[in-house]
């Protein structure tokens, strides 16, 4: 997790909103490409591949690529690949997926100096039950939590709506690892946990202009996560299967919007795509 500090929450304009959303296209865009390739026998190093050509096809900055920690070494790659236990923050390598395996995928990028951060958990494969299960409901979190931006006044009511989502179904919500401000840095305040606490002490206001990376992180276990060897890569304590979905989400006049999803009719007549984007009724949703 990353220290936020005591820094103020900073609020967006449209007009910064609007270019938060050049970033968060490109976001999708190599998500988009990931999910046409990702399966059983594809290496993780193999999916960081088609992330980064995507950033340099749109002359973005990829986010993660280098990224400072307390870790002996920055993050080496553009993606944060992480399969079954691990939770977040994985390391892209030789290995190769199987089906029943599920993978989460999480990259970021920036256009003009400004960023767009988003996740998706693949299942390869069957998987089962239990495992697609969690990974609904962890989508689920998110849905609920963009959704309750419209009608709530601060993030801790936001929170209860999430957890009545996931906690009938005994799933352990990570509070270790949590969402973040996103703006001209990756992360900025506040800090945005999925859980809630009578004393958490760093609530905030939603208000029209802020800009939030949210990012339920569920494990079909227990809640607890330690830090592997490699000094990045986050894995469930108990060693049971973790979800994880993410997007960035501007609260604008209009309701909240999600920056990372899908182009609007305007933005789809309004450029040229690429030739490699499959037809709108196969496209990866989340």
């Amino acid at each position: 997790m990353v220290a936020l500090g005591t820094k103020p929450l900073t609020y967006k304009s449209a007009r910064e909103i609007a270019k938060m959303r050049e970033a968060g296209l490109v976001v999708w865009l190599a998500h988009q490409r990931v999910a046409a390739m990702i399966g059983p026998g594809v290496t993780t190093a193999e999916i960081n591949r088609v992330v980064r050509q995507t950033f340099l096809d749109y002359q973005a900055t990829p986010l993660f690529l280098n990224y400072p920690s307390d870790s002996p070494r920055p993050f080496p790659a553009e993606t944060c690949i992480s399969v079954n236990e691990q939770v977040v923050h994985g390391i892209p390598n030789q290995r190769k997926l199987k089906s029943g395996d599920v993978v989460k995928v999480d990259t970021g990028c920036s256009i003009g100096g400004w960023c767009g951060d988003a996740a998706v958990t693949h299942a390869i494969g069957g998987i089962p039950a239990d495992v697609q299960k969690l990974l609904t409901v962890t989508r689920g979190a998110l849905d609920a939590a963009i959704a309750a931006l419209q009608h709530c006044a601060t993030w801790s009511e936001v929170t209860q709506q999430m957890e009545a989502i996931v906690e009938p179904h005994g799933f352990g919500i990570i509070e270790s690892l949590v969402g973040h401000g996103i703006g001209r840095q990756l992360h900025e305040p506040p800090e945005v946990p999925n859980y809630f606490a009578d004393d958490w002490q760093q609530d905030f206001e939603i208000r029209p202009g802020l800009v939030l990376a949210i990012e339920p992180m569920i494990n079909l276990g227990k809640k607890d996560v330690q830090e592997s060897r490699d000094g990045w890569t986050i894995v469930t304590r108990d060693r049971s299967f973790s979800a994880h979905f993410e997007h960035t989400v501007a609260l604008t006049a209009d309701g909240p919007v999600r920056l990372t999803s899908e182009p609007t009719e305007a933005e789809w007549n309004a450029r040229q795509w690429p030739d490699w984007l499959p037809p709108r009724d196969q496209w990866l949703r989340w």
